[in-house]
């Protein structure tokens, strides 16, 4: 129970704002582009709320992290009209990408945060265990959608840059996409695919530490 309260207050605050800002990304560039759907309907907001999926944000990651040490899990999508983009095949390509790419930065913040409270001869252990968190949690978020399986974002973009005609067809796995995933991580393959996108990341953000 101690291993769980603790988990809890390290990991709440950097799992909320990595999903928020992802999902809200996602609907910001959209209605940049076109589509106002996730607009009207409240989504392109910070507010964790509107994002939340009880079970995809809150009780599967933290049992992840718990069980395997490996961060797992997902957010109420925001929902995109493809068809209201203004160039729908090339839009979609930056409206993916914004998911992944704003965890990224988020890492790259709270690595920023994490030589702030160094600087400043921060004593409280606390503060640090979150930002080591908020660097990982948003690391393994991006390399995790950044995987070329639909509906990832990593999927969107390989479909966004194929010709018409193969992309088409490569979107008809997205109704298995989950179970590929599912698959990958119960046979310990997982990791050996996110291990190259995490470590391009964990390479950016050591920049800034």
């Amino acid at each position: 129970m101690e291993d769980i309260i603790q988990a809890i207050a390290v990991y709440a605050i950097p799992v909320l704002f990595a999903i928020t800002v992802h999902e809200a990304a996602h609907g910001y560039v959209a209605r940049m582009f076109g589509d106002n759907t996730a607009y009207v309907l409240g989504r392109v907001t910070l507010n964790p709320i509107r994002h939340i999926d009880p079970l995809g944000t809150i009780v599967i990651p933290l049992g992840m992290v718990l069980l395997t040490g490996f961060m797992f899990g997902w957010a109420n999508p925001v929902p995109v009209d493809w068809g209201s983009l203004r160039k729908p095949k090339r839009d979609m390509i930056w409206v993916a990408a914004a998911g992944p790419g704003v965890n990224l930065a988020m890492a790259v913040v709270w690595a920023l945060l994490y030589r702030v409270l160094s600087a400043a001869g921060v004593q409280e252990n606390y503060f640090y265990l979150v930002a080591q968190a908020g660097i990982s949690v948003n690391l393994v978020f991006m390399a995790l959608n950044l995987l070329p399986i639909p509906p990832l974002d990593g999927g969107r973009i390989v479909s966004g840059l194929l010709p018409t005609r193969m992309s088409m067809a490569y979107s008809r796995i997205e109704p298995y996409g989950l179970f590929i995933l599912l698959a990958l991580m119960f046979t310990g393959a997982l990791s050996f695919f996110l291990r190259p996108l995490h470590d391009i990341g964990a390479a950016i953000v050591r920049f800034f530490l």
